[in-house]
């Protein structure tokens, strides 16, 4: 018995440690070291990779599925169902919701973005945050506050709740608290 529970466990600790990988290489998801449902969990570099992953991801696209977090640097487009941590490059889209920092020309987060958004034009469901920009819409701000040429949040009222919220739509500075 003490040498099947030990057989057990030698299974069990191989197969938590084997239930990541420690790098990705991709030329595009179907043509990667490892399958794109397999956690990466240290560096992923792609021309267009698509992992679930907490990893520093290097690439032309990165793609990141799930809840994953980390730090992807792209020359074109990073995109993400939920990520928490820094997105760089020239488009960042994140479907759920971001924790963290977006840099790019187009910033665009479907959910709550918590954290800093800076770029051309930038776009949150619900902001908690930061959005610096040239354009900035955010559907509500739960504790937000847009820098920017245009800064929209239809959610607010004209002037009427001052000073939680400005209005829906101002030049250089708008928020909600």
């Amino acid at each position: 018995m003490k040498r099947l529970l030990l057989v057990l466990t030698g299974v069990a600790s191989i197969n938590c440690v084997m239930a990541s990988q420690p790098i990705q290489l991709s030329l595009t998801p179907e043509i990667a070291l490892y399958d794109r449902s397999e956690q990466i969990e240290g560096l992923a570099l792609s021309i267009w990779g698509e992992n679930p992953q907490t990893a520093l991801a290097l690439g032309f696209v990165n793609g990141s599925t799930g809840q994953s977090a980390g730090l992807s640097l792209s020359f074109i487009l990073n995109y993400a169902e939920d990520y928490k941590g820094v997105q760089w490059a020239a488009i960042n889209y994140t479907k759920g919701d971001f924790l963290g920092w977006q840099s790019a020309f187009v910033n665009y987060t479907g959910g709550t973005m918590k954290g800093l958004q800076t770029g051309w034009v930038n776009y949150a469901g619900k902001l908690t945050g930061l959005q610096f920009g040239f354009v900035n819409y955010a559907e509500s701000a739960e504790t937000g506050v847009q820098i920017g040429v245009v800064n929209l949040i239809p959610s607010n009222a004209w002037f009427s709740e001052l000073p939680d919220q400005l209005a829906p739509g101002m030049i250089f500075v708008n928020w909600g608290f």
